[in-house]
Formats: C-alpha cells, sequence, structure tokens
C-alpha cells in the first residue's frame, strides 16, 4: 500500500480545530488498524504559516487536504462525519 499524507489545516487551537485534529486521527485509526499504511498526519496553523495557506488557496478551515497518494483532495469541517471523510478524501479503496 502506498504512503498516506493528510495536511489538515486551522486557524489557531480552536474547539472546531481541536475536534478536527481529533477526528481524522481516529478516522485514519478505525480505518486502517494494524493495515494502516504509511501515514502522516500534518497539522497546519494557518495563523503561524500564512504562505502556505496562500500557497494552498485555504478560503475555510478546519479543512484537510490528502496530498498522497493521488488525485489530491480536500473536505472541509470538523471531520466529524466519517463515511463523508473517507468518500471525499477517495480513501474507500484502502
Amino acid at each position: 500500500m502506498s504512503e498516506l499524507i493528510l495536511r489538515l489545516y486551522i486557524a489557531g487551537r480552536t474547539p472546531a480545530a481541536e475536534r478536527a485534529i481529533r477526528n481524522l486521527e481516529r478516522i485514519v485509526a478505525e480505518s486502517y488498524g494494524e493495515d494502516a499504511p504509511a501515514c502522516a498526519i500534518e497539522v497546519i496553523d494557518i495563523l503561524e504559516r500564512p504562505q502556505l495557506a496562500e500557497d494552498e488557496r485555504i478560503l475555510a478551515t478546519p479543512v484537510v487536504i490528502k496530498k498522497l497518494p493521488p488525485p489530491v483532495r480536500r473536505v472541509v469541517g470538523d471531520l466529524s462525519e466519517r463515511e463523508k471523510v473517507l468518500i471525499g478524501l477517495d480513501l474507500k479503496e484502502y
């Protein structure tokens, strides 16, 4: 299985950002368990690194972007709906 790279963009440590972080970690753990691909979850605070937000054209937070494997996909929100996140990130086949 290929490497999985997920970047979660947040704007400060707000309650919504904290929920999104927990939800993304839970989704990855529950979806893959022991069979998980090499998975990297990068949390990027756009208040600390605004150039990255501009480069990625981030208009709303929290947003998770699946960088690898292709194709690149985005999901905006607190990531509380597991099935929608998996479908939105095109991760259902793993």
